[in-house]
């Protein structure tokens, strides 16, 4: 017989394994963000199951796909791991009111304005959290950091986000690339060339130009989940990529051209509108001050 639970019966634990399968749709690489094996992650996800009375996930050879049940269960599911997060945020920050976190993404840097924060809140707690580029809003609002650093794309909704520079947006390509080693090239260049897709629309379009200034689409490219994938498949020449210039975890056998005739992207940093915590004005305008690109004398 399967189990009854209330509410407060369901582990977190299995909750939220349950909600990265479902994001990734592979036991596999959700095994691997969980840091768990893959055998494990079954055996929770069968015991989530048994505690809810109904089956979730139906494997496939293609992947994990959600039951009916699971649809149906996966917008609640991921409600109570916010709601919780927010009311252990706020149980924390009601006992240690003077913290603060600060959030990250790949290649920025916030060490100069936390540094300065530090300096100016000697008897504050001030920490630093690195997130994954499609972390930064849902990290906001559940709480689990004060401010961001990131780039755009950012959906606003709930937020007050402050650009603090332009960065030039580049083609990445691999070293033995038809273009490789040119001074610049254009949109007309590479109008046949794949780019790889990622699942957030926003950012898809913003980082492939989808549609292009005169209407057609971006050509397509593999899926890909992480930004090592997108630069496996740059470098193994499947693939060119619209990066950063700021990018610094570019491979020995990726190289940059400049890429004309585009907008540059933009580094913010982010809090939620409705925080009046000081410390977080003061890092914002700490950011705004000290945070302004990359290092001095870096090539890109």
């Amino acid at each position: 017989m399967p189990d009854s639970p209330s509410a407060a019966d369901l582990d977190l634990r299995l909750v939220r394994y349950f909600t990265v399968v479902a994001a990734h749709q592979r036991f596999g690489r959700a095994a691997e963000e969980l840091h768990v094996t893959q055998p494990s992650l079954s055996r929770q996800i069968r015991r989530l199951e048994r505690q809810l009375g109904a089956r979730l996930l139906d494997r496939t050879p293609q992947g994990s796909r959600l039951t009916g049940a699971g649809e149906a269960f996966l917008p609640r599911a991921r409600e109570l791991l916010r709601a919780a997060a927010q009311a252990a945020t706020e149980a924390r920050a009601a006992a240690r009111p003077r913290r603060i976190t600060i959030g990250w993404t790949a290649d920025l840097f916030v060490t100069p304005a936390v540094r300065q924060l530090r300096r100016r809140h000697p008897d504050c707690e001030i920490g630093t959290q690195h997130l994954d580029w499609r972390q930064p809003r849902e990290a906001l609002l559940d709480r689990r950091v004060d401010a961001v650093v990131s780039r755009l794309p950012l959906a606003a909704d709930g937020l007050d986000v402050t650009v603090l520079y332009a960065e030039p947006r580049v083609l990445a390509v691999a070293l033995d690339h038809r273009l490789a080693g040119k001074e610049s090239v254009a949109l007309d260049d590479i109008a046949d060339e794949p780019l790889p897709r990622v699942a957030d629309p926003a950012w898809d379009a913003y980082w492939r130009i989808d549609p292009r200034p005169d209407g057609r689409p971006a050509p397509d490219g593999p899926l890909v989940h992480a930004a090592e994938d997108k630069i496996e498949l740059v470098a193994s020449g499947q693939a060119v990529a619209i990066v950063p210039a700021g990018a610094r975890g570019l491979r020995p056998d990726v190289t940059t051209v400049r890429l004309d005739g585009v907008a540059p992207g933009h580094v913010v940093v982010a809090v939620r509108a409705d925080d009046r915590n000081r410390l977080v004005a003061d890092f914002r305008d700490l950011a705004r001050r000290h945070l302004v690109g990359a290092e001095p004398g870096r090539q890109h």
